[in-house]
């Protein structure tokens, strides 16, 4: 679906301060001017094509399948340049920037795959860059730190509260409300104030779009659509594609981390409440006094307390269900990818991943898409400490 005014059913809008609304608007006006330019359309297929590597494949997991009893088909956008979906939503939205003017973009990043994205397309297209990190991640995805500074960005780490994506998205704020008149932010998950939400999953929905035509040329499309959720990006570009297809089930995979209990999951949806955060209403994991509550995911990029708009829309209409695996279950995941079908991934997808592999019983005989939406080099030093070096 489409934002109304703004929201999508109830969720949304832009909880911001008054003097960030003239901004947000004309974010919105120059997004809608952008996508009418057919010379801009046609520079961001260009790109798309000739430098990220779209369309990436759809891979039929063969040894998983036999093991599991089902048809596992993985939607491969590890295979795009820098590892991850990230880059379809940087490009675009780099082009974007130039096309308003504006000669310097800032970036939250929690995995580090969208700050390596908005430091790739920073540097192809002659931006200044800013990507805000929170310390704990930077610590725990320390490649990506050193990707981000040899591209040419500065890395900002963030040393408040839990030093992690929310933190840094908060930081990112800052920064923009500041220098909003030479500054563009490329928020890089489907959260925050309209246009936001809309921006990003217009950028990722050539996941979805790309899958279904895939599938529809072959003659049946999947029975089941799954994909891992945390700030929604890489989810809602895959959703979309399939949307008015009532006859396919979508399913997101939120962190369930190491228990349903507070602070040790990021399950928004699954363990939150409804809330105002980061700029839109949306579900969010906060506690008794609405305050916003610490999460916890084995997964950077998973590791943040509210979800997009569009997803608690698609939770409240039922189109879309929304579940949650353990850190144990992503990691029996990633190690059954690795090891069958030579696909290191990264830990965000193996949510999805885990969850097909946990409800293989009610999987079996059925066709199942999930969207790989990362590799996982960036994650080895988290295997090795959550495994003692024994991968």
């Amino acid at each position: 679906m489409r934002a109304h005014n703004g929201f999508y059913g109830e969720y949304g809008g832009q909880f911001v301060t008054e003097t960030l609304v003239p901004a947000l608007d004309r974010l919105e006006e120059e997004f809608l001017n952008f996508l009418r330019s057919d010379e801009d359309r046609e520079r961001l297929d260009g790109y798309m094509r000739d430098y990220a590597g779209r369309p990436t494949p759809v891979y039929f997991a063969e040894n998983i399948s036999k093991k599991y009893g089902f048809d596992l088909y993985l939607k491969r956008e590890d295979l795009l340049h820098t590892g991850a979906h990230k880059i379809n939503n940087t490009i675009g939205q780099a082009l974007l920037a130039r096309f308003m003017g504006k000669g310097r973009v800032i970036a939250e990043t929690g995995a580090g795959q969208h700050g390596v994205a908005t430091a790739t397309a920073a540097a192809l297209f002659g931006l200044r860059c800013t990507v805000y990190m929170g310390r704990t991640d930077a610590e725990r995805q320390l490649p990506n730190v050193r990707r981000m500074k040899l591209l040419g960005a500065q890395v900002s780490v963030v040393e408040i509260g839990q030093m992690t994506l929310k933190d840094a998205v908060s930081a990112a704020y800052r920064d923009w409300v500041a220098s909003v008149q030479d500054t563009h932010y490329i928020i890089g998950s489907a959260i925050g104030p309209h246009p936001f939400p809309e921006i990003v999953a217009h950028f990722q929905s050539v996941i979805g779009d790309e899958s279904r035509v895939f599938f529809s040329r072959r003659g049946g499309l999947p029975d089941a659509v799954i994909a891992c959720v945390g700030g929604g990006s890489n989810s809602i570009g895959m959703f979309r594609g399939f949307l008015d297809d009532r006859g396919v089930e979508l399913v997101g995979v939120e962190a369930g981390g190491r228990s349903p209990l507070p602070g040790d999951n990021a399950a928004s949806i699954g363990c939150g409440i409804r809330g105002i955060f980061q700029g839109c209403l949306s579900y969010v994991i906060q506690n008794g006094t609405f305050q916003i509550e610490d999460v916890h995911s084995v997964s950077a990029g998973l590791d943040y307390a509210g979800t997009g708009p569009e997803h608690a829309h698609l939770h409240d209409t039922g189109r879309v269900r929304y579940t949650s695996v353990d850190d144990a279950a992503a990691l029996t995941a990633f190690h059954e990818l690795t090891r069958l079908e030579g696909i290191i991934p990264a830990l965000e997808s193996s949510h999805a991943v885990g969850y097909a592999l946990r409800q293989a019983e009610s999987l079996a005989g059925k066709t199942v898409l999930v969207n790989l939406s990362g590799r996982g080099d960036k994650d080895m030093d988290i295997i090795d400490a959550m495994t003692g070096g024994e991968s």
